[in-house]
């Protein structure tokens, strides 16, 4: 195990120990905009993720949600972080939330650390060396057809304000599949679909600290990546589609299908 994958473990179990600790009293919540919530707790997560790498890698860029891009002399290497992801969800208490951090370097994504606090579920990889849960590795499911899969997705917020909405999507998949949930949180998502229980996932307007860390897990746990069309996805599309690959083709054809 790298020493940068020690460190995102670190940082990730220590944020989680601050989110159940603060579960009850999270404190102030106010918003970056009306439908984006943002809790004390995340920026003390976030302060203690990039103490933790700041330790060990002090020349690294941070790209985090909550602060943005990190001033300093710029470094191939670069911490993608998501303290909280799925801050609403947090602070109305349901129990469906995590911390995401990713280590891209020049461009390539070299670790991926997500951390479940409420079932203490931790998923790690590394590029090349596989995906784990809890140290027992992972891979995607093996269900081969649309008609018998189950997916997941999300909705961004500002939902009435834009025309890319993703309710045309949700509908047609909704009439292909087993069925679709929605649970809050791109990087469980991504995670749920890297060790099988989805079959796929697809969301529209997400950010880096979004999916950073989860389209390691994914790649390395034997995932499919793409955008809407099939072509290569880089944390820095606005659009992901991810699945086992076996329904890849189809869950494509559905979205190219779909009302623009």
């Amino acid at each position: 195990m790298s020493e940068a994958v020690q460190v995102a473990i670190q940082a990730a179990l220590a944020a989680g120990q601050i989110l159940r600790d603060r579960k009850d009293t999270i404190g102030k919540i106010s918003y970056k905009e009306f439908y984006d919530p943002v809790t004390e707790v995340d920026h003390l997560c976030e302060k203690t993720i990039i103490d933790h790498i700041k330790k060990t890698f002090p020349d690294h860029d941070i790209l985090a949600e909550e602060s943005g891009n990190a001033e300093g002399n710029p470094s191939p290497s670069k911490w993608v972080i998501d303290p909280l992801d799925g801050t609403l969800n947090y602070s109305h208490g349901y129990p469906c939330y995590c911390v995401s951090i990713g280590l891209e370097h020049e461009g390539k994504l070299e670790v991926g650390v997500v951390y479940n606090p409420c079932m203490d579920e931790l998923f790690v990889a590394e590029r090349g060396k596989g995906a784990t849960l809890n140290n027992k590795p992972i891979k995607v499911s093996a269900i081969s057809a649309l008609k018998e899969s189950l997916l997941v997705t999300g909705f961004h917020p500002k939902i009435a304000h834009t025309l890319d909405d993703n309710l045309d999507h949700f509908c047609r998949f909704m009439k292909s599949c087993q069925a679709v949930r929605r649970p809050g949180s791109a990087a469980m998502d991504l995670v749920y679909t890297a060790m099988g229980r989805f079959e796929g996932f697809w969301e529209l307007k997400l950010s880096p600290w979004d999916v950073a860390a989860g389209m390691l897990i994914m790649t390395e746990a034997g995932g499919t990546l793409s955008k809407f069309d099939g072509s290569p996805v880089t944390i820095y599309d606005e659009q992901i589609l991810v699945s086992n690959g076996l329904i890849h083709q189809e869950m494509v054809d559905i979205l190219q299908n779909s009302k623009k």
